[in-house]
């Protein structure tokens, strides 16, 4: 049997991560950081800024969250090294394709930098929505699980919400285009899945 890639994932991301809460060389090496990506032409700072996260409740959050939907996804792609690749392909490409746009957009900034797997676990999340919309998530702090399609439009409209205001240190519009690109992978690449989410829609 092949050992889950979600699993594998998790692994590299702890580490890496646990090594860089102490390394401020490593972590400065590794972050998204366009200003200097610019300049320096470091542009696999686009993936190796999913590998590090800003402390230990950060990366916990990141990595229950891939563990929990990234092990139903991994499904999705079927079994065996091609299957775990396709996977590895789709979480990694989510983490590149949401940081385009801070990259695109801060390239003349040198203050903004950002770290995190969030774009990728964004997109792990919005593609098992596509798959199941009524299953129940339990989110911290709603005390009550709700449907998964009701987090989805409370999770879009407060990152457009908080992406306008603007007033903390959180990429709310990374998170908006690793969900965008999670669902437009999947619709993508999976023949009759959009057929399957509007019928689950259907009251």
């Amino acid at each position: 049997m092949n050992p889950s890639m979600t699993l594998i994932i998790i692994a590299i991301t702890v580490l890496v991560s646990w090594r860089a809460f102490d390394n401020e060389r490593l972590l400065e090496r590794l972050m998204l950081w366009p200003a200097l990506m610019a300049r320096r032409k470091q542009y696999e700072r686009l993936l190796t800024h999913g590998f590090i996260h800003a402390d230990w409740m950060h990366l916990i959050f990141n990595m229950v969250t891939l563990f929990f939907f990234g092990r139903q996804i991994e499904q999705v792609f079927g079994e065996g090294l091609s299957a775990a690749a396709g996977f590895a392909f789709f979480y990694l490409s989510a983490i590149g394709m949401a940081a385009l746009p801070a990259w695109l957009g801060h390239r003349q900034n040198p203050n903004y930098r950002s770290l995190g797997a969030s774009g990728g676990t964004s997109a792990v999340l919005f593609a098992f929505i596509l798959f199941s919309p009524w299953s129940k998530l339990v989110i911290f702090p709603i005390p009550v699980p709700i449907p998964a399609i009701v987090f989805a439009v409370l999770y879009v409209a407060y990152s457009i919400w908080m992406e306008r205001r603007g007033r903390d240190n959180i990429a709310h519009g990374t998170h908006l285009a690793g969900a965008a690109y999670g669902v437009l992978f999947m619709l993508l690449t999976q023949p009759g899945l959009a057929g399957h989410f509007l019928r689950q829609m259907r009251f």
